[in-house]
């Protein structure tokens, strides 16, 4: 069975150029990982919603912010997993200091019987394009092309 996973890309024209919201993962496997771990953020639909109605309720579950606008498509992506990442780019701007995430319980360490929480995402942080390749997973660094092909 494949698992899709729906996710917004927000980006800011700034005089220094395009920057793009990335989020980092929340949780003890993420902890101390930087380049390629960063991502949109994403999640798995509900029954009955849109994809696109599941985009913005995981980013408002990730981030805390409820996002409207116009929002471009920007297709999808075959992962090395197997799981398909569908995403949508919107202009829009936010205070990533205010960033509030959902939680996930996780068993840590493993097998010890131990269950925490953890953020989904642990921060969210503005780059500009030419960082956010490198800090972005290799597998969604394509949204960042068809975003910029957008706005050219």
């Amino acid at each position: 069975m494949t698992v899709n996973s729906y996710g917004i890309l927000l980006f800011q024209r700034t005089e220094g150029g395009i920057r793009v919201l990335l989020a980092h993962p929340g949780g003890p496997f993420w902890a101390g990982k930087d380049n390629g771990a960063w991502s949109i953020p994403k999640g798995l639909q509900e029954q009955g919603e849109t994809a696109l109605q599941t985009a913005r309720r995981e980013f408002c579950e990730e981030t805390g912010f409820a996002v409207e606008g116009r929002f471009i498509p920007l297709g999808e992506l075959k992962q090395p997993s197997g799981k398909i990442i569908h995403a949508w780019a919107l202009e829009h701007d936010l205070d990533v200091t205010r960033i509030r995430s959902n939680t996930f319980s996780l068993e840590w360490p493993r097998r010890s019987g131990n269950i925490r929480e953890y953020p989904e995402i642990d921060e969210g942080r503005w780059f500009c394009l030419e960082e956010a390749r490198q800090k972005i997973s290799a597998g969604q660094a394509v949204f960042l092309n068809r975003l910029l092909e957008h706005l050219q």
